[in-house]
C-alpha cells in the first residue's frame, strides 16, 4: 500500500509500505482522510525532538472499519466510520490512574514515536476509536482531533459562559478554541500578528481581534473587557514573548492555559503571578474530548470547514508538506483524501 513517510529531515515521499495486519485487540481501518498538522511540518523540518526517523506520519486519521474484535468496548462494527484517538497511553502510571492519559509517562503519539496513519490502511487498538456520524464529510472528519486539543485547553482553563478568553495565536488550534468559546457562550479575543488571519477570525464571527504589532494589546483587552481583563488567557503560539504577555492580559484571580510549545525557556515575573493570584495550567493534547468534538462539528456549532484551506490526494501530500513549509502563510488546514 501507499503511505507518507519522512525518511529523515527534509526528505518526505509517498512510498510503498507493507499493509498492516491487526494484532490482538486491534481494528483494521481503511483510511479515508488524514489531516496535515503543524507537528508534521516540524517533523519534516527536523525541529521536533520527539520524532524518530524514518517515520510514517499522520495522527489526524478518519476511516472505515474493515475488521474489529466483536467484544470491543464501544460496540463498533465493520463498516462504521471512525476517528482515531492518536495518544497511546500505558494505563497504569499515576496520570493514567487519575484519567489524565494525555500525561502518561510513556505516552506514544502516532506519527511521532510510532508509525502514523497517513496511509491507505491502518491498525489501531479497537477501544481507541470513536464512531463518527455517517453523514459527516470525510474532508472534515480529521478536524475532530485538533478540535479536541482546543477543547482541552478551554476545559483546563475552566472557561464559563459570559467570560472573556484572550487567545494568542490565530492558527488552527487558536481559531478552533475561539469558535468553541462562542459555541459555549463566552467571548473570545483573538490576538495575532498576521492581519489576514485576524480578518478570517472576524469573518467567522469573532468580534474582538488585536494585532500586537500595531496596537497596545493590554489596553485593547482592558477596553474589550470593560477594565476587568481576560478571565482566561489561552496561549496557542508557543512564542516566549506571548507567554510573558499572558500575565499582563489576565484578570486578577484569572487563569492561563499554555497550549503552545515554546522552543526555549520563558523568563516570567513570579511576583505578578502571586499579586494577581493567577492559576497557570499546562494543556497538552487531549483526554476524553473526542465525543464532544464530534458533536460540535456534527451540530454545526463549530464550523471546521471555515479553516480548511484545501484537500489533496495521497500522492500530492508530500509535495504539499514541502510547500506548507516554504509558504506557511498560504495555509490554515489541509486534509488528505484517500
Amino acid at each position: 500500500m501507499k503511505g507518507i513517510k519522512i525518511k529523515k529531515p527534509w526528505d518526505v515521499e509517498c512510498v510503498e509500505i507493507e499493509k498492516p495486519v491487526p494484532g490482538e485487540g486491534e481494528a483494521l481501518i481503511k483510511v479515508r482522510s488524514a489531516g496535515i498538522c503543524g507537528s508534521d511540518i516540524g517533523a519534516f523540518r527536523g525541529t521536533n525532538p520527539l520524532v524518530s526517523y524514518p517515520r510514517v506520519i499522520g495522527h489526524e486519521i478518519a476511516g472505515e472499519v474493515i475488521s474489529i474484535p466483536e467484544n470491543n468496548k464501544k460496540g463498533l462494527k465493520k463498516g462504521d466510520h471512525v476517528i482515531v484517538d492518536p495518544y497511546m497511553y500505558c494505563g497504569t502510571c499515576y496520570p493514567c490512574s487519575i484519567g489524565r492519559t494525555n500525561c502518561c509517562t510513556d505516552l506514544k503519539v502516532l506519527g511521532v514515536h510510532v508509525e502514523g496513519g497517513m496511509a491507505e490502511y491502518f491498525t489501531h487498538p479497537a477501544d481507541m476509536l470513536w464512531k463518527l456520524p455517517e453523514s459527516m464529510d470525510w474532508e472534515l472528519a480529521p478536524m475532530a482531533e485538533p478540535l479536541t486539543i482546543a477543547l482541552h485547553g478551554i476545559h483546563r482553563g475552566r472557561l464559563k459562559a459570559g467570560e472573556h478568553v484572550a487567545i494568542i495565536g490565530a492558527g488552527p488550534i487558536g481559531i478552533l478554541a475561539a469558535m468553541s468559546a462562542l459555541a459555549y457562550g463566552a467571548e473570545p479575543i483573538m490576538i495575532d500578528l498576521v492581519d489576514e488571519r485576524l480578518k478570517e477570525a472576524q469573518d467567522m464571527g469573532i468580534k474582538y481581534v488585536i494585532n500586537p504589532g500595531k496596537e497596545n494589546t493590554e489596553e485593547k483587552v482592558r477596553e474589550y473587557t470593560a477594565g476587568r481583563m481576560a478571565e482566561l488567557v489561552m496561549e496557542c503560539s508557543g512564542s516566549n514573548g506571548a507567554i510573558r504577555s499572558a500575565l499582563d492580559l489576565v484578570a486578577n484571580a484569572g487563569r492561563i492555559t499554555l497550549t503552545g510549545w515554546p522552543k526555549t525557556e520563558t523568563p516570567i515575573p513570579t511576583d505578578v503571578i502571586t499579586k494577581k493570584e493567577i492559576d497557570i495550567c499546562g494543556a497538552r493534547t487531549s483526554a476524553g474530548e473526542f465525543e464532544e468534538a464530534i458533536r460540535l462539528i456534527d451540530s454545526g456549532q463549530v464550523d471546521v470547514a471555515r479553516i480548511l484551506t484545501k484537500t489533496v490526494a495521497l500522492d500530492e501530500a508530500a509535495g504539499t508538506i514541502r510547500d506548507i513549509e516554504k509558504n506557511p502563510g498560504n495555509y490554515m488546514k489541509v486534509n488528505v483524501i484517500l
